[in-house]
């Protein structure tokens, strides 16, 4: 066997380990193409979930009324973009706050409208403890818009929790604590 093919079976297979980490993906369809795509896994005492987004699409932080609500301060606004909402259970339960990568500032002060989120990619993290053998469910409702149109999310993961409860790998200095 020649060594480039050696090395790029090498690469395959580590490959296939890392992807084999994260749950199944769970996508949210617009006319039967993938909007937003969420995966997860268990990463020592960590949950991590992520989130792809499709080109022109963008998805809501987990904070996003809260964001909003201290910009308008008692003022009325046209609305308030659905933020990310996670439910954990099965088998794990949160221990620390939720983190999220710093989001983007949609906001349209003139309009009133104040919205944080996401495009491209997402990443929500939480400490959590294993209370059962599992799998995890994770549960997230939310939405994903382009400038013309907006979808709902409602999407089960189903996360094992079998495995070594090795030290996590996510850096959590790239993430904000979710207010």
């Amino acid at each position: 066997m020649k060594l480039t093919t050696k090395i790029t079976l090498g690469v395959a297979c580590a490959s296939l380990a890392l992807a084999a980490d994260w749950s199944a993906s769970a996508d949210v369809l617009h006319d039967l193409k993938p909007c937003v795509t969420y995966r997860a896994r268990l990463d020592g005492d960590v949950l991590a979930i992520e989130a792809a987004l499709q080109p022109g699409w963008h998805t809501f932080a987990i904070d996003n009324e809260r964001r909003a609500a201290e910009k308008l301060a008692g003022k009325a606004s046209l609305g308030i973009d659905q933020p990310t909402q996670i439910k954990v259970g099965g088998g794990l339960e949160l221990v620390g706050p939720w983190f999220q990568l710093p989001p983007k500032d949609f906001s349209k002060p003139e309009m009133r409208w104040y919205s944080w989120g996401f495009e491209q990619h997402a990443l929500f993290a939480a400490k959590v403890r294993r209370s059962g053998t599992g799998p995890a469910q994770v549960e997230l409702r939310g939405q994903a818009c382009t400038d013309k149109t907006c979808k709902n999310i409602d999407v089960s993961l189903s996360v094992p929790l079998a495995g070594p409860e090795k030290a996590s790998g996510v850096d959590m200095k790239t993430l904000v604590q979710v207010r």
